[in-house]
């Protein structure tokens, strides 16, 4: 009978490239920078790795379809390496493989790797004429922003929702992101902004404006993993456990039946529960110590912080504006400033959320440390609110 994955695994080291526009970097250059980060701080050489998982999204634009550019880039030992793809938990996806094939016992130590080159290509996140993968017209009727701003219509009117409300809420999650992230070294945006300048920003999608929306961006992350054995056995302690990782993926109910009123996300609920099982939390708003979520844009987390469980149906709002999830509030959501500060480079994003985690658990994250966190959690979401991906992680102190 399975068993769930709870402390078989733990992280060795991790690491993370700045994000950012990087005009004098390619996606090799982003690579080895998050790598080396990762090899020193697991204390190994790179012969030790004994295969890896590589994540990335739109490979036409820079690496191709294979796992090659990651063995070539890094000159591993001829290891077995698998290039995987799944929307926006690309990079979830990569360490899911990791840390399964140590759980299974297939092998000692394993790398997962997330990279995403975006900037060259002009890709903005709006449909356009023009050539290559990102640029054709297939989804010419469909944004990002159009989407999402169609969540919050449908969050509105299930919940009532007085419109300036929201409106004060999304504009608390982009100030309170962006306080964060101007703390963070390897931030992209490190900029504070006021409410008033997101309230009176350009509209993008009614009700978002720009600094509801996350950016584009260049980055890449990397994890090792092993058993907790092993990382004792090469002097490691205060070890970070894997508590849980679990993917829920659309199966078409959202959009061919009526019970789906598109005020949420079903999949991101279903992989909540099943991740509070595997990692045995009860009541996760008084058991986590903090969270980075999919903030593609700032509807989207304040709907997600209910999908999760956290905050009450239709009482995000509240916790938004009481601050409960600001940096010095109960439970942080988006200490490291988040894709809003980060941008989103696909293939990188779950790991760089995991790298945040990380660094708090170990008590590293400098001047955005938290006071004794036990248990962190990322979310990732890709596609669509009407069908999508959604991934949950929960890491934590081992033994705990």
């Amino acid at each position: 009978m399975a068993t769930g994955i709870k402390d078989k695994v733990v992280i060795l080291g991790m690491g993370c490239s700045k994000f950012g526009e990087h005009w004098d970097k390619n996606a090799e250059h982003l690579m080895v920078d998050a790598f080396e980060e990762a090899v020193k701080d697991a204390g190994i050489q790179r012969n030790q790795i004994e295969a890896a998982w590589f994540g990335t999204a739109i490979e036409e634009q820079h690496v191709g379809k294979s796992g090659v550019p990651l063995d070539m880039t890094l000159r591993l030992p001829y290891i077995p390496v698998t290039r995987v793809e799944n929307y926006c938990a690309t990079g979830t996806e990569a360490f899911r493989g990791a840390v399964y094939a140590v759980a299974s016992g297939a092998v000692d130590i394993a790398l997962a790797l997330g990279v995403e080159k975006l900037k060259d290509t002009g890709y903005g996140g709006l449909p356009q004429r023009g050539r290559g993968a990102l640029q054709s017209m297939t989804w010419a009727n469909i944004s990002a922003p159009g989407s999402f701003a169609q969540l919050a219509a449908a969050y509105r009117a299930k919940h009532h929702v007085n419109k300036e409300d929201l409106k004060r809420a999304m504009a608390h999650i982009s100030v309170k992101s962006h306080d964060n992230g101007a703390k963070n070294p390897k931030a992209h945006l490190r900029n504070r902004i006021t409410e008033e300048t997101v309230l009176n920003a350009p509209m993008i999608a009614e009700p978002l404006g720009l600094y509801d929306c996350c950016g584009v961006s260049d980055g890449s992350a990397a994890a090792i993993v092993t058993t907790p054995d092993i990382a004792r056995g090469l002097g490691k302690k205060d070890l970070v456990g894997v508590k849980a990782l679990q993917l829920a993926v659309s199966n078409g109910q959202e959009v061919q039946f009526d019970q789906w009123d598109g005020s949420y996300f079903a999949t991101t609920r279903a992989a909540a529960a099943r991740a509070y099982k595997e990692a045995g939390i009860g009541d996760p708003r008084k058991q986590v110590s903090m969270f980075e979520v999919h903030d593609c844009f700032s509807v989207t987390e304040l709907v997600t912080m209910e999908d999760l469980g956290i905050s009450a149906e239709g009482r995000a709002i509240n916790d938004v504006l009481d601050g409960f999830y600001d940096a010095g509030g109960k439970v942080p959501c988006q200490i490291d400033g988040g894709l809003k500060c980060f941008g989103h480079p696909i293939g990188a994003s779950g790991l760089r959320m995991l790298y945040e985690m990380y660094l708090q658990l170990t008590g590293r994250a400098g001047e955005r440390q938290r006071s004794s966190p036990v248990f962190g959690m990322t979310h990732n979401l890709g596609g669509f609110p009407s069908q999508n991906v959604s991934s949950v992680t929960i890491v934590g102190a081992y033994g705990a």
